[in-house]
C-alpha cells in the first residue's frame, strides 16, 4: 500500500474506511496556503457510530484481557507505519508545517518508535499484586489488586505535533486495553486519517478498537465528551477549551487527562554563561515556529546582566529566517493556520501598546509573500504581569524579563497561571537545585537536559492541566484499579 493524500479521505469506524457522512472539507498547505486535498468531514452520525463501535469492541472481546495479543498489535502497527515513514514524512511536512529535520524526531519518527515502549509495557506490568493476608473488622481475609482498563477512550488532539500527541494517547490507551475514539484536530486530519487506513489495512486490531473522525464540527468534540458510553476523556489544547471538555465530561462523571497551555519561564542565573544560555532560549522558542505549549517563552535574566543577554537573544533571533519548512534546515517554518498568524500578530500589536520593545522581528517576512509566516519576534520592556507575559501566544515570540536575585527569578516564574514546563540554567549545584524545587511546574530542564521520553510522565501543575501524559503515569491514567477480598 502506497499512502497518498487521496487516500485519506476516510473515516475509521468499526474496521472500516468509509466516507464522512458531511462529504469532504479541503486542507491546506499552511507554508503556500494552497489546497493540498480533501479530508472526510465526519458528522454527529460517524461520530455515534465510533462510539457505538468502540464500546462494542470492549464489552464483547476479549481485547482488554489478552494481552499478548495487544503487544502484538502494537509491534505490528509499528513495523507497518515505519515501513511508510518517507510518505508519512511529506505529508507531516505539507499538512503541519513541520520542519523537516523535527520529522526526525518528536514529528513523526519518535512518537512511532514509542510504540514499542507500550508494547513492552504490556508485558512487564504488574497487572495483579498480592497485597497479602489481614484481619479487617476480625475477619481473616485475603486481598489482591487487579488494575484494568478503564473501557471506551475519547481522545481530542490538537495539529501542532499530531503525531507525538495522537500516539501518546493512542498508546497508552490500547496498551492498557481501552477501546478508542480519536478525534483530531482539524487542521491536520491526514495525520491521523492515514494512521486510520494502515490500522485497518495492515494490522491485526480487531474492528472497533480504534475509530478515527476527522471533521470541522468542533460540537464532536462535545458529543464526545457527553456520551455516557465513554469512560475517559484524554485532551490536549488550550486551557479555555480544557475547562469546556472538563465541564461537558462531567455531567457523567467521566474520568479527564487535561494535558494544557504553558508560559514556561526560562531562568538564567548570574553564574551561567548568559551568552550561550540566552541563545538557546531564543533558538528553542523559533523551533516550528514557536508552536509548542512546552516551549519556554519568558527569558529570565539577571538584572545586572541584562544587556548581555538581551544582545545574545537578540542575535540568536534575528539570525534565524522563517521558511520552507520542506528544506533541509529550517528552524521556523510557517504558523499553522491564518487564523493563527492573526491571533499572534495580535499579541505583537498588544505588545507595542502596552510600551513594550520589539526588538528584533514582529511581522510578516519580506521574503515569504505567501504562508502563514511570522519573524522570529524578541519583546523587551514589559512586566510579567503584562497579558503578552501571562498568555500563551504559540508563536515565535520571546519576553525578556530583568530579576534581582534567585527568590526575585522563582518569584517570577510562579507568577503565571500555568505550570507545565521550563529550564534553569547555572553552575552552581545547590543554587540550582533550590530554584528547581522553588518552581512550580511538571517538567524542569537544567542546563539543556532532556525531559521528554515515553519513559517519563509529561504534565503540568496549575492551569497546565490535570494527570500526566507518557511513563507509567501516563499509563495508569488509562486504568482503573480493583481490589478483590477473599477469606484467608
Amino acid at each position: 500500500m502506497n499512502l497518498r493524500p487521496t487516500d485519506s479521505s476516510a473515516l475509521l469506524v468499526d474496521g472500516k474506511l468509509v466516507p464522512g457522512s458531511g462529504g469532504t472539507f479541503d486542507i491546506l498547505n499552511p507554508a503556500t496556503e494552497e489546497v493540498l486535498g480533501q479530508a472526510a468531514e465526519g458528522t454527529s452520525v460517524d461520530m455515534d457510530a465510533a462510539i457505538a463501535a468502540a464500546r462494542r469492541a470492549f464489552d464483547t472481546t476479549d481485547w482488554s484481557r489478552n494481552h499478548t495479543f495487544r503487544a502484538h498489535c502494537l509491534r505490528q502497527l509499528c513495523d507497518a507505519l515505519e515501513s511508510h515513514i518517507e510518505e508519512l514524512r511529506e505529508i507531516t511536512i505539507a499538512e503541519v508545517g513541520a520542519p523537516r529535520m523535527l520529522t526526525s524526531g518528536p514529528q513523526l519518527e519518535g512518537p512511532i518508535d514509542d510504540l514499542r515502549y507500550w508494547a513492552q509495557l504490556i508485558e512487564s506490568y504488574a497487572w495483579q499484586q498480592d497485597l497479602g493476608n489481614a484481619s479487617p473488622m476480625g475477619v481473616p481475609t485475603h486481598r489482591q489488586l487487579h488494575k484494568e482498563a478503564v473501557g471506551v477512550v475519547g481522545a481530542i488532539t490538537p495539529w501542532n505535533f499530531p503525531h507525538q500527541i495522537n500516539f501518546a494517547k493512542l498508546g497508552p490507551a490500547l496498551a492498557a486495553g481501552n477501546t478508542l475514539v480519536l478525534k483530531p484536530a482539524p487542521d491536520t486530519p491526514w495525520c491521523a486519517a492515514l494512521v486510520g487506513k494502515v490500522i485497518a489495512e495492515e494490522t491485526d486490531i480487531p474492528a472497533g478498537v480504534v475509530n478515527i473522525i476527522t471533521s470541522t464540527d468542533h460540537s464532536l468534540g462535545t458529543q464526545l465528551c457527553a456520551d455516557p458510553r465513554v469512560d475517559l476523556i484524554s485532551f490536549t489544547g488550550s486551557t479555555a477549551t480544557g475547562r469546556t471538555v472538563m465541564s461537558t465530561a462531567s455531567e457523567t462523571l467521566k474520568k479527564v487527562f487535561l494535558e494544557l497551555g504553558g508560559k514556561s519561564a526560562f531562568i538564567v542565573l548570574d553564574d551561567a554563561d548568559i551568552k550561550s544560555a540566552s541563545s538557546v532560549a531564543a533558538f528553542s522558542v523559533c523551533v516550528h515556529a514557536g508552536q509548542g505549549c512546552a516551549l519556554s517563552t519568558r527569558l529570565l535574566v539577571p538584572r545586572s546582566r541584562y544587556d548581555e543577554a538581551l544582545a545574545a537573544a537578540t542575535r540568536t533571533m534575528a539570525g534565524i529566517r522563517a521558511g520552507d519548512p520542506s528544506v533541509a534546515g529550517t528552524i521556523c517554518g510557517p504558523l499553522s493556520s491564518a487564523r493563527q498568524r492573526g491571533r499572534v500578530e495580535s499579541y505583537l500589536t498588544l505588545a507595542r501598546g502596552d510600551g513594550g520593545t520589539i526588538v528584533t522581528g514582529g511581522g510578516r517576512p519580506d521574503d515569504q509573500p505567501r504562508g502563514y509566516f511570522i519573524e522570529p519576534t524578541l519583546i523587551a520592556g514589559l512586566e510579567n504581569s503584562s497579558r503578552v507575559a501571562q498568555e500563551e501566544i504559540f508563536g515565535p515570540v520571546l519576553v525578556i524579563i530583568p530579576f534581582d536575585d534567585d527568590d526575585d527569578a522563582v518569584r517570577i516564574a510562579n507568577d503565571s497561571p500555568y505550570g507545565l514546563s521550563g529550564s534553569v540554567w547555572g553552575t552552581d549545584p545547590d543554587r540550582v537545585n533550590r530554584v528547581v524545587a522553588g518552581v512550580r511546574t511538571g517538567t524542569l530542564s537544567v542546563n539543556g537536559g532532556v525531559w521528554y521520553s515515553a519513559d517519563a510522565p509529561f504534565g503540568g501543575y496549575k492551569q497546565s492541566g490535570i494527570g500526566r501524559e507518557m511513563g507509567l503515569a501516563g499509563f495508569e491514567e488509562y486504568l482503573e484499579t480493583k481490589l478483590v477480598a477473599s477469606p484467608a
